[in-house]
């Protein structure tokens, strides 16, 4: 039984409900410390502020068909946004996660934190004109950043590699909150990635999961029985710091030597494709200056089977699959979902990484761990950052 204090067991139901999809009372009182006449009194307080609604009649058991409930999708919307360094998304979602739009955009030279918010409030207005809302109807905008973050005071605080000037501390809920004018809440982009991965596989009922999101470094999350395992320190980069190699390369001057980011990141294989042309190596590139070569080139010449990029490719995605081999080893998850820009880059990078990691784990009884793409791709950080919301809304 869920044992909770009855100033939480109102957001501890709706919750359930959210997470089953319909429910009855019946199935409701199987897991909660309430009287019959209290969940009948709360599930009406419920209902009759739309909050939740009666979605028809089960199947009957004997007796009367039970009521069935569920979440009223249209109560309010939700705002994600996903603030990273080579993309943002802002999407806009209903009470039960449909994504209702989307807005996508590069983070070049001129995205600054106040042409970030801007942009943020000119496509929520476009998103609440396009569906015939008006602003009191958004419940908040969640945001899932790459860090590191002051989760509690809502700050960006020194993050590396953003083309823009200007984020270093930045007070990013307060600037949306004052251009919105509804409530902001900010978690790192691996928590709420993971957080709508979970929601996307609640079908499955996963208890132990890891989230690994490589693109211009790495970042993970973990959860366990359905809670985010948060240390002490609030850095999730820092797992780009792991040592694969001690002989291996200190990557751009700096952090750790032969550190797991220093093979596995896009920043890294675009270094090593570059040096690889640079000393004639042949290519569907050699037409390109090394130097003007970006990410978006390399995976156009994957697509194409250049073998040299393919290579490097490669090479990437087994260093990734022993640095997955080494967190399964000591956390030992049911599920590892993988997402981000390199692992979507193309199928022999997830295929790869994958085996790679089987070889290496440690394999005691039965226990083999599944692997996951991130069914929410894109979306991911957003979607989570809007179902965050969810979870902290005092309904």
């Amino acid at each position: 039984m869920i044992a909770r204090s009855q100033t939480s067991i109102r957001k501890d139901v709706y919750r359930r409900i959210l997470e089953l999809g319909t429910v009855s009372k019946a199935e409701l009182m199987q897991e909660f410390t309430l009287t019959s006449s209290s969940m009948t009194r709360l599930l009406d307080d419920l209902t009759a502020h739309e909050i939740i609604r009666v979605s028809g009649l089960g199947s009957s058991t004997g007796g009367r068909k039970p009521i069935l409930f569920q979440t009223n999708p249209t109560y309010r919307y939700l705002l994600g946004l996903e603030i990273s360094r080579i993309y943002s998304t802002l999407g806009l979602y209903d009470m039960q996660l449909n994504l209702l739009a989307s807005k996508r955009w590069k983070m070049g030279a001129s995205m600054t934190p106040e042409r970030l918010v801007e942009r943020v409030g000119e496509e929520t207005e476009r998103f609440l004109e396009e569906h015939a809302l008006a602003s009191d109807k958004l419940l908040g905008i969640g945001v899932g950043s790459v860090g590191p973050l002051d989760r509690e005071r809502g700050l960006i605080q020194k993050p590396e590699f953003f083309p823009a000037a200007g984020w270093e501390e930045v007070p990013i809920c307060e600037l949306l909150e004052a251009r919105l004018g509804i409530p902001a809440k900010l978690d790192n982009g691996s928590n709420t990635a993971l957080l709508g991965e979970h929601w996307a596989l609640r079908g499955h009922s996963p208890r132990h999961l890891i989230y690994l999101h490589a693109g211009v470094g790495l970042r993970a999350a973990m959860m366990s029985e359905g809670r985010l395992i948060r240390g002490a320190a609030d850095a999730e980069g820092a797992i780009g710091q792991m040592i694969i190699a001690t002989d291996g390369p200190r990557f751009e001057g700096r952090g750790n030597h032969g550190a797991w980011e220093a093979f596995v990141s896009v920043r890294a294989l675009e270094h090593r494709v570059r040096t690889q042309l640079k000393i004639g190596r042949p290519s569907l590139l050699n037409d390109w200056h090394p130097d003007e070569i970006r990410f978006a080139d390399l995976t156009e010449a994957l697509a194409a089977d250049d073998p040299l990029v393919r290579e490097q490719f490669t090479e990437a995605a087994a260093y990734l699959g022993i640095g997955l081999a080494n967190l399964i080893n000591v956390l030992h998850p049911d599920i590892v979902v993988l997402g981000g820009p390199l692992i979507e880059a193309h199928p022999l990078v997830f295929e790869t990484a994958c085996a790679t990691a089987l070889k290496n784990i440690a394999r005691g009884g039965d226990y083999t761990p599944a692997f996951s793409l991130a069914e929410l791709k894109e979306n991911a950080v957003a979607a989570g950052a809007a179902f965050m919301l969810l979870q902290e809304w005092d309904v």
